[in-house]
């Protein structure tokens, strides 16, 4: 007779701890918030200003500081404490909301004045609340907790954006600020009412802290060119960590190219929908805004996926599966044009968005020591946003082709190639000195 093996306990879910649900909830309140603002201030600046390019000003002025600033910005995530940064930026978010309720056609320069200070913060936000996550998670539960703030990020979308909608058709911009400012005032509590979780093991939390308070006294004292040039060092000292490791790089490339695609879709896309398929424009937001199921779906499914698969495999084979229903999609309108059969592809896509979203992210958290992870997150979040813009204005200059099928094709064959890197590079992981 032989003993039976005692079955490897499941860990319970990373929700079921008080301070990642409490930072997971505000990430939620937070980012709905926000979907509210991002669908609400371009319609009011079409409607103030009769023109498309008023509404384009404003994704342009939102986009611009964080190509500039965003990996700089990372150096002070990492020099704050993680929490007081998340609960100080949301507070200034929410008053700094609050021009806007002066907007008006003729004070447009208030409009894009908020929209760019407002992206400038969350540049700092977003690397602090996913530089935080390892410190509330164990290792083991890394991968599950990324999967779910996806969750969240998606379900704030599903939610945000037709509340924005219809939020600025029932009370106008200054209703959808007011929202927007409260729900930055609800993350500020939430965060703050988590407890602080050091960077350093229990026995060495002491003396970390104590260089920290060290380090920001000398700053204190020293002229500001010296500041200046620790803080230039400190962002070099990002970059280099990711010439230097062969993992980065890879995961560097692969946001290059994947974020070219994704400025070739959002581009191409309208396209698509409006002319392959005849749906129009609510067709269009229709296919568009249900790929938010597939993100909540995928969160979901990756966080099973994740005890059983490494950050390789769910980026590898995310991307191999993202590009090939993306060449079935693009390649599908002369069999059928139904809505229902495109809304379900798009849902279908939303799967292995998150699938990769959530393996990249753990695999940067995993190769990258804590001292340093909020420039390096920063640094990737840019590159991703300028490879992005590089593919907006390809996809814009190539828009009025006669066929665009066959650069559809090749923004599906980026992920392919995506995902092809990431299986035969990304072999292993090494924390970084």
């Amino acid at each position: 007779m032989t003993a039976t093996q005692p079955q490897k306990k499941r860990s319970p879910s990373p929700l079921l701890r008080r301070d990642f649900a409490l930072v997971w909830t505000a990430g939620l309140v937070s980012d709905t918030g926000d979907w509210l603002l991002m669908i609400a201030l371009p319609l009011f600046a079409l409607s103030a200003t009769g023109s498309a390019l008023g509404a384009s000003t404003v994704f342009l002025v939102e986009l611009v500081p964080m190509l500039l600033l965003g990996s700089f910005l990372g150096v002070l995530v990492d020099r704050w404490d993680h929490r007081r940064t998340i609960v100080i930026v949301a507070l200034l978010q929410g008053v700094l909301l609050l021009p806007l309720l002066a907007a008006s056609a003729d004070t447009m320069g208030i409009v894009y004045a908020v929209a760019a200070v407002e992206a400038v913060l969350g540049a700092i936000i977003n690397p602090a609340r996913q530089a935080m996550i390892p410190q509330l998670v164990g290792a083991d539960q890394l991968a599950r907790g990324n999967a779910l703030l996806a969750v969240s990020d998606s379900l704030a979308r599903l939610i945000g954006s037709p509340l924005g909608g219809l939020s600025f058709a029932l009370w106008g911009l200054p209703g959808v600020v007011i929202a927007d400012a409260a729900s930055y005032l609800i993350t500020a509590a939430l965060v703050a009412i988590s407890r602080p979780h050091p960077l350093a093991p229990a026995e060495e939390a002491d003396d970390a802290d104590a260089a920290a308070d060290a380090e920001a006294a000398a700053d204190a004292e020293q002229p500001a060119v010296v500041v200046e040039r620790r803080l230039l060092h400190e962002w070099g000292e990002g970059l280099a960590l990711i010439v230097r490791s062969g993992t980065l790089r890879t995961l560097a490339v692969i946001a290059g190219l994947g974020g070219v695609a994704q400025g070739l879709f959002l581009v191409l896309f309208l396209v698509y929908v409006t002319q392959n398929l005849g749906a129009g424009d609510t067709g269009a937001g229709v296919i568009r805004g249900v790929q938010a199921i597939g993100g909540v779906l995928g969160g979901l499914v990756t966080g099973l996926l994740a005890r059983r698969l490494g950050p390789r495999s769910l980026i590898g084979g995310g991307y191999l599966v993202f590009g090939m229903l993306s060449l079935l999609t693009w390649n599908l309108a002369p069999y059928t044009t139904a809505l229902w059969v495109y809304a379900g592809l798009f849902i279908a896509m939303g799967l292995p968005g998150v699938t990769t979203a959530t393996g990249e992210i753990t695999l940067v958290q995993t190769a990258v020591p804590a001292r340093a992870l909020g420039r390096v997150i920063a640094a990737m979040t840019t590159l991703d946003g300028a490879a992005q813009a590089v593919g907006l204005l390809v996809g814009g200059l190539l828009a009025d082709s006669t066929d665009i099928v066959p650069i559809l094709d090749f923004q599906a064959s980026l992920y392919l190639l995506c995902g092809v890197i990431g299986i035969a590079a990304l072999r292993g992981t090494k924390h970084l000195p």
